[in-house]
């Protein structure tokens, strides 16, 4: 492999939150401290950070490849900054066993463009009744374990996966909500819901649901990371987890740090997420959370649907919206409106995802993985949905200006996308 030395750049630096002028060497797929290389490339003064690590994007394989297969989202993921994708259990059937895990990994390797990597379900079937072979799962390549949506209401159940998961040193990704009060709502609760009766859920229940967490946490010493922070009520008992030496960390969906409750407007459901859109002030408080390090990362949550599961009823409607191509664009909208530096974005988007899961990736010192975006932060441009790479379009971000393109990716020193 020829060695690339990228000039007249400015270079994100999400481990010392700095942006400076200056240059990169690429080298047998690492990133080089050497001053020469076979190639020159002039950036013209345009931003050279590490790939985003994207936690918990669903690619629909096995059972859904109409929506989403490891070819189309690893095409998404090149043309959105995206080098590592952390794919998530919750397909037809689940990853819930070694046999459909290597199955997956097999496909990822096969056609998948940017690195991948996959978690596994804790319960069987994620029904939350019976614990799955977490050692032989690990064993055969699991980076985390998560029910995803399918929250354990059984505590039993949940206490002996966490315990032996513990044991292991697994990583455990919740998902924040009491089952109960979130069944069947489609807003958050408030007078904007009442105004159009959509049935909705109160912010407690992200509360509740990550305090049973926390505590759980606390009686069994396993390693957590919190999917989705969305609401100010739970930031108190993240704040107190973090005090107490917890091995806790916690991410937040781009769509709650750049969409808010109105935007479902007439009942528009490419907007409709789980959990569902916040309050204005729940998403300014996000902001500050990831402002100060008590969230760490983002998160695409990357979720297709077809066309027939969202040109329903509101009420009806699917979950969820795809965000690989998007997650970018959308994230530089903070640093655009100066709540957020560039070097704090890519540190939740890059350096903290990376961390959590033990991988090299999300820097850019000498010696790491080059995993790189060369990116355009001003570049305007009108999302169209039909141009987005994913199979499924169903983007709430379809029609918007936005501002901030990707130019080129790079997955170990190799250019697998170019604007």
């Amino acid at each position: 492999m020829t060695s690339l030395r990228i000039t007249n750049v400015h270079l994100v630096d999400p481990e010392t939150q700095t942006v400076t002028l200056g240059s990169l060497t690429i080298n047998n797929g690492r990133i080089s401290g050497a001053d020469t290389a076979d190639t020159l490339l002039d950036a013209e003064g345009q931003y050279l950070a590490p790939g985003i690590v994207d936690i918990g994007a669903k690619v629909c394989e096995p059972g859904e490849r109409h929506k989403e297969s490891f070819r189309s989202a690893g095409l998404a993921a090149a043309a959105g900054g995206v080098t590592t994708l952390v794919a998530r259990p919750d397909t037809k059937p689940s990853v819930d066993s070694p046999e459909t895990l290597e199955f997956a990994s097999r496909r990822a390797q096969a056609n998948c463009i940017v690195h991948s990597y996959q978690m596994a379900a804790l319960t069987k079937g994620r029904l939350g009744r019976e614990m799955t072979e977490i050692g032989f799962l690990q064993d055969a390549g699991a980076i985390a374990f998560t029910d995803c949506d399918a929250v354990i209401t059984d505590n039993k159940v949940l206490s002996r996966a966490l315990t032996y998961a513990s044991q292991l040193g697994a990583l455990i990704i919740g998902h924040p909500q009491d089952p109960s009060l979130s069944k069947g709502a489609s807003a958050t609760s408030g007078k904007f819901a009442s105004l159009r009766a959509i049935p909705a859920v109160s912010t407690m229940a992200e509360r509740l649901g990550l305090e049973r967490d926390l505590a759980m946490v606390e009686m069994t010493g396993a390693k957590y990371h919190a999917d989705q922070i969305s609401t100010v009520q739970a930031l108190p008992a993240l704040e107190r987890a973090k005090a107490q030496g917890l091995d806790v960390t916690a991410g937040i969906n781009i769509h709650h740090l750049t969409l808010n409750e109105f935007d479902v407007a007439n009942y528009r459901s490419f907007f409709k997420v789980k959990p569902p859109l916040r309050s204005e002030n729940d998403r300014l408080a996000m902001v500050n959370a990831l402002a100060s390090g008590l969230i760490d990362t983002i998160s695409s949550m990357h979720t297709p649907q077809d066309e027939e599961s969202k040109r329903v009823p509101f009420e009806q409607a699917a979950s969820g919206a795809v965000a690989l191509e998007t997650l970018l664009p959308a994230a530089l909208r903070l640093y655009h409106a100066e709540q957020l530096s560039l070097p704090q974005l890519f540190r939740a988007l890059s350096l903290n995802p990376a961390r959590r899961l033990g991988l090299t990736s999300g820097r850019l010192a000498v010696g790491a993985p080059a995993d790189l975006i060369l990116f355009d932060p001003n570049i305007p441009f009108v999302l169209d949905r039909y141009k987005l790479k994913s199979k499924s379009k169903n983007t709430p971000f379809d029609g918007q200006r936005m501002q901030g393109r990707v130019l080129a990716t790079f997955v170990d020193g190799k250019k697998v996308y170019q604007l």
